[in-house]
């Protein structure tokens, strides 16, 4: 269903529009604020989602329950193709990250690899990817 809205409608275009260039999508008539607001609210209605299934995952609830899984969620954007400069992305590529930091995760953890250090491997990851990114814009202009 994101992936339609994102790729076939308005509001899907507004989306990349302001992420890419408020000031440029101001100019060219779309609400900014409007659209800023309407993806804040469908992102923590998400997030609420979220938090249901991982209460409902591990019948309690707690204040640090989902603690460290905001860098899962950047690594797995990053390296599915998500620019840290905005504008660029695709639901697609996000999934697969998503599948990647999940296989390195569970990898991990079957090897025994403590917590803090992976971690510090994910922030290697995102570092690399923002590079590689920010390299290949450079070099395209």
């Amino acid at each position: 269903m994101f992936y339609w809205i994102l790729a076939e409608t308005k509001f899907g275009r507004y989306i990349y529009a302001v992420g890419s260039n408020e000031e440029a999508a101001q100019l060219s008539g779309v609400n900014v604020t409007r659209t800023r607001m309407w993806v804040y609210v469908i992102s923590g209605f998400c997030s609420a989602l979220a938090a249901v299934v991982l209460t409902s995952r591990l019948y309690s609830a707690g204040p640090l329950a989902g603690q460290g899984y905001e860098l899962d969620a950047i690594a797995a954007a990053v390296i599915g193709g998500t620019s840290m400069m905005g504008g660029e992305g695709h639901l697609s590529g996000t999934l697969v990250g998503v599948l990647i930091i999940g296989v390195i995760s569970n990898a991990f953890n079957l090897l025994g690899v403590p917590a803090p250090y992976q971690e510090i491997f994910k922030g290697i990851i995102i570092v690399a990817a923002v590079g590689m990114d920010t390299y290949s814009k450079r070099n395209v202009v």
